[in-house]
């Protein structure tokens, strides 16, 4: 009897069974939610649509592809919150101010984060910051649109990336 650490293509496996079994109980709760019916005929389709869901979900977001540790997204709630609100009265007072100067532009962030569901994650939050929103990506870096491109933004992003990267785990990097 072997000891040893487990083999890679186990350890796959036993990742993509328990995403699976994770995703079909949320996608099924979900269902349940939604339609509110414990028919024997909804419950069929609703365990069929949500084996579907499960599967679409394995091919496009495989686990390998990175996760949400949300523990630690909870205790960056307040300072989400805070930037979130802050985002808000900029704009606002920028909007409504007319000689605040503007400089609409678009800045490159290279990032630590490979292609996939952490970057993703980071370029939603982020665009919650002040006077920015992710627009795409170039040449593996994200683009943001910029209400003020002569302001530090890129290094704001790094800052929020250095508090993002202990709740969301990149996994690995994809052509």
């Amino acid at each position: 009897m072997s000891t040893g650490p487990a083999p890679a293509a186990d350890i796959a496996t036993g990742s993509t069974q328990s995403a699976a079994l994770w995703r079909g109980i949320a996608f099924f709760g979900l269902w349940m939610a939604l339609m509110q019916s414990v028919k024997p005929a909804d419950l069929l389709v609703g365990a069929l649509t949500c084996a579907g869901a499960t599967w679409t979900s394995l091919k496009l977001m495989p686990p390998t592809s990175g996760c949400v540790h949300f523990g630690q997204l909870l205790a960056l709630l307040p300072h989400l919150l805070w930037e979130s609100f802050i985002a808000g009265v900029d704009v606002a007072g920028r909007a409504l101010h007319p000689r605040v100067p503007l400089s609409p532009g678009f800045v490159n962030c290279p990032l630590s984060f490979p292609r996939g569901f952490a970057r993703n994650i980071f370029a939603t939050i982020t665009s919650l910051l002040p006077g920015s929103v992710s627009a795409g990506e170039s040449e593996g870096e994200l683009v943001y649109h910029c209400l003020d491109d002569t302001t530090p933004v890129v290094d704001q992003l790094w800052q929020e990336e250095r508090l993002l990267a202990r709740a969301l785990i990149a996994g690995r990097r994809h052509g």
